[in-house]
C-alpha cells in the first residue's frame, strides 16, 4: 500500500508541476514517473498550485497543511494566504460505508439509538457528523471516523517522513525551517485528533472551567455512547458568528456577541492556561437565546502560568511601544534571540511599530497586521519561534477578525487593557505569588541565618593555616603551557647557534696553528648542535601528533 500509495503522491505533485523538485529529489524520476489521469491545471503561481495539489493528496496533506498556515514566522507570506485557503469539507462517505463502523464501535447501538439520520449534516477529512436519537428522544450528533483512514493517515505520515529526511539531505538550506521535526509535531497532533477519547477529556475540561460563565455553551459528551472512533454529544442548533445577518434577524446585538467571544478566549488563554485551538467561524456557533456554543476540540493549547506572564508582559509592552520589554518577553516564552541580532531587531521593531501606527492611536491597531509583520521580521533574522506561541498568536488573530467583523469599531485597547490590568492584579497578589514569595522569604532567611556561622568557619581556618584559595582557569593553565614551551624552544634555539657560531670561530681562526684536540671539539659542537636541531624538529612533532 506504502509503494502504490508515494506513486499516487509522485504524480500528483508532477501533475501540478512540481517536476524539477521531484528529479533533484529521487534522480532519474523523470524516466519512470507515471502518467497522470486527467487534465493539467491550468498556469498559476507555484503556492496556488502547491495548495492544489495538497487538496487532491488528500485529508492528512491537508490537515498539514492547515497547521503550516499559522507558521507565518517561517513560510512566506504569499505561501501562508494560499495555505489558509485550504477546506475541509469533503464528500461524504455513503452511509453503507459508515455503518460498519458504528457496529464496530458502538456493539449495542440498535439499544442505544432510536433512529440514526443517514445523511451527514457535516463532513470534512477525517469525521463526518450524523444526527440521531437516543432512545429516551434526545437528539445528539454522531462525529463518526471515516472507515480506514487511520491507516492512510499512518501510510502518508511514514511518507511524509521519509521525504522530509532526503529534503533536508538535498537541499541543506532548508534546514532551518526543520522539515523532520515538522512531520514530527505533526504526527503527534493527528494522531491525538485520531483518538476522539482525547477530543472528549479536552471537551469536558473546558465546560468544567466556564461552568460559573453564561453565555458560551460547550456540548455534553456522552461517554457511555462513545469510545476511540465515534464521539457522542449534545446536538445543538444554530448559525455561524460570522453571519452577521442571521444573527441580527434573531434581535441579536452582534457587538454584544463578538466581546462575548473575545473575552471567553482571553478567559481561556490568560485564566485558565487551557484554549480551543480552532476558533473559525464554523466551530463556533449562536443559538436564538444569543448563546455562543464551541465545537471541534481536535486541536487545544496549553499555556502555563509563567508563559501567561510573558505574554501579558509582551502585550503590554506593545501597547505601551516598550520594544525592550518585547523582546525580554519573547526570550522568556523560548525565542532564542542571537546577541547580534538584539539591536537590529529593536530597531526594526521600533519601525514597525510606527509604520503601523502604533504610536499614534492604539484603538485603531491592526493586530492582526503587526502579527504578519513581526513574523516577517522573525524569518528575517531566521530566528525560529515556539509552535505554542505560533498557535496562540494565530488564537487571538481569529477571534480579533470575528471581533472586527461583528463590530467595525471594535477598541482593542478597551476590550483588552482592563482585562489584563486584572488578570495582572490577581497574578500578584494570588495564592501561588504568596506562596512562591514564602518560599523565596524563607530561603532568604535561612541563607541570613547561616552567613554568621559560614563566616566564623572561614575565619577559624585562616587562624590555623588550613584555609587553600584554589583559583583554576583552564585558559590560564593553557597559556603557561604554550609560554613554558616556546620559552624552551627558544632557549634550545640560543644553545644551537651559540655552538654553530663558536664552533665556526675556533675553525676560521688560522693565525694560530690550532692543535688537533681543539678542531676536535670544534666538530664535536658542530655534532652536538646537529643533535640538538634532530631533538627539537622530533619534539615538535611529537608535541603536536599528541596534541591530534
Amino acid at each position: 500500500m506504502q509503494i502504490q500509495r508515494f506513486s499516487e503522491i509522485i504524480e500528483i505533485l508532477g501533475k501540478y508541476g512540481f517536476n524539477i523538485a521531484l528529479e533533484k529529489l529521487f534522480p532519474g524520476y523523470s524516466r519512470v514517473r507515471l502518467p497522470f489521469h486527467g487534465v493539467s491545471p491550468e498556469p498559476s503561481t507555484m503556492y496556488e498550485r502547491m495548495r492544489l495539489a495538497i487538496e487532491e493528496l488528500g485529508p492528512t496533506f491537508v490537515k498539514l497543511g492547515q497547521i503550516m498556515s499559522t507558521r507565518t514566522d517561517i513560510l512566506p507570506q504569499e505561501m501562508i494566504r494560499e495555505l489558509k485557503k485550504l477546506q475541509d469539507n469533503v464528500k461524504p462517505v455513503p452511509f453503507s460505508e459508515i455503518y460498519p463502523v458504528i457496529e464496530e464501535q458502538c456493539p449495542g447501538f440498535d439499544t442505544w439509538f432510536r433512529e440514526i439520520d443517514e445523511i451527514p449534516v457535516a463532513s470534512a477529512s477525517i469525521a463526518q457528523v450524523h444526527s440521531a436519537i437516543l432512545r429516551d428522544g434526545t437528539q445528539v450528533a454522531l462525529k463518526i471516523q471515516r472507515p480506514g483512514i487511520g491507516q492512510v493517515i499512518e501510510t502518508d505520515l511514514r511518507i511524509l517522513q521519509s521525504m522530509a529526511e532526503r529534503v533536508e539531505r538535498v537541499f541543506p538550506e532548508a534546514r532551518i525551517y526543520n522539515p523532520t521535526g515538522m512531520v514530527k509535531d505533526f504526527a503527534h497532533q493527528i494522531r491525538k485528533e485520531l483518538d476522539f477519547r482525547e477530543e472528549a477529556k479536552t471537551s469536558e475540561r473546558m465546560k468544567q472551567n466556564f461552568r460559573e460563565v453564561s453565555g458560551i455553551h460547550f456540548p455534553k459528551i456522552y461517554r457511555e455512547y462513545s469510545s476511540s472512533r465515534i464521539l457522542v454529544m449534545e446536538f445543538v442548533e444554530g448559525v455561524r458568528i460570522d453571519n452577521l445577518k442571521e444573527i441580527t434577524a434573531m434581535g441579536l446585538d452582534p457587538h454584544e456577541i463578538g466581546e462575548r467571544g473575545f473575552h471567553a478566549y482571553l478567559k481561556m488563554i490568560f485564566e485558565d492556561g487551557f484554549f480551543h485551538g480552532d476558533p473559525h467561524p464554523g466551530n463556533l456557533l449562536v443559538t436564538k437565546d444569543g448563546t455562543i456554543v464551541v465545537l471541534d476540540f481536535g486541536i487545544a493549547g496549553t499555556i502555563r502560568p509563567e508563559k501567561r506572564q510573558n505574554f501579558i508582559n509582551f502585550l503590554f509592552a506593545l501597547m505601551n511601544k516598550d520594544t525592550d520589554l518585547m523582546i525580554k518577553s519573547l526570550e522568556k516564552f523560548g525565542v532564542v534571540i542571537p546577541a547580534e541580532n538584539r539591536e537590529p531587531l529593536q530597531d526594526d521593531l521600533f519601525v514597525l511599530i510606527q509604520d503601523l501606527g502604533l504610536d499614534q492611536n492604539i484603538s485603531r491597531f491592526n493586530f492582526p497586521l503587526f502579527v504578519a509583520e513581526l513574523s516577517e521580521v522573525m524569518r528575517h533574522y531566521r530566528i525560529k519561534v515556539p509552535m505554542n506561541l505560533m498557535l496562540l498568536l494565530k488564537v487571538l488573530v481569529m477571534i480579533l477578525d470575528i471581533g472586527v467583523h461583528l463590530n467595525p469599531e471594535f477598541n482593542i485597547e478597551q476590550e483588552l487593557s482592563p482585562f489584563l490590568v486584572r488578570i495582572a492584579q490577581k497574578n500578584t497578589f494570588s495564592a501561588t505569588s504568596a506562596k512562591k514569595a514564602s518560599v523565596s522569604l524563607l530561603e532568604t532567611t535561612d541563607a541570613v541565618l547561616d552567613m554568621p556561622r559560614h563566616l566564623n568557619l572561614m575565619l577559624n581556618r585562616f587562624s590555623s593555616g588550613t584555609f587553600r584559595l584554589e583559583l583554576v582557569d583552564k585558559d590560564i593553565r593553557e597559556f603557561q603551557t604554550a609560554l613554558d614551551s616556546a620559552s624552551d624552544k627558544l632557549m634550545l634555539g640560543l644553545v644551537v647557534g651559540s655552538l654553530v657560531v663558536g664552533s665556526s670561530l675556533v675553525l676560521s681562526s688560522n693565525p694560530l696553528p690550532l692543535p688537533p684536540e681543539v678542531s676536535w671539539l670544534a666538530v664535536a659542537g658542530y655534532s652536538a648542535a646537529a643533535l640538538t636541531v634532530l631533538y627539537v624538529v622530533y619534539h615538535v612533532i611529537y608535541l603536536r601528533f599528541r596534541e591530534r
